[in-house]
């Protein structure tokens, strides 16, 4: 496999291991608006601030894992998905974790109950 695909697989790897999170926890696919303001300022921000690294020579990508489609401001698209995966992953995991401690405290009182 080319090396060029490595950023992305490495983004798609992310998804399919959070991606079965979303039975955990309380429906992020579903909640789409929720979701934008979420992972919105994440993009704008760190989009802004990759524009403003790459202009002043701070910042570069080595064209060798990336496919070579650049956005305006010599940003790989690569790097717009990453602000994009990766808080999305977080969100998943997030949710996930307190929809199962929900459950668990659900089942706890439950338990409870009955003694």
């Amino acid at each position: 496999m080319a090396d060029r695909w490595h950023y992305l697989l490495v983004l798609l790897t992310c998804l399919l291991v959070t991606a079965p999170l979303e039975a955990l926890g309380r429906g992020v696919y579903r909640r789409a608006d929720d979701l934008v303001r979420a992972i919105g300022p994440v993009v704008v921000v760190f989009g802004v601030w990759d524009l403003v690294a790459i202009a002043r020579g701070h910042w570069d990508f080595n064209t060798r894992f990336t496919t070579g489609v650049v956005l305006p401001g010599g940003v790989p698209v690569e790097e717009l998905l990453f602000f994009v995966v990766i808080p999305l992953c977080s969100v998943l995991t997030y949710e996930a974790v307190q929809g199962t401690a929900a459950l668990l405290g659900g089942r706890r009182r439950e338990l409870e109950a009955v003694r």
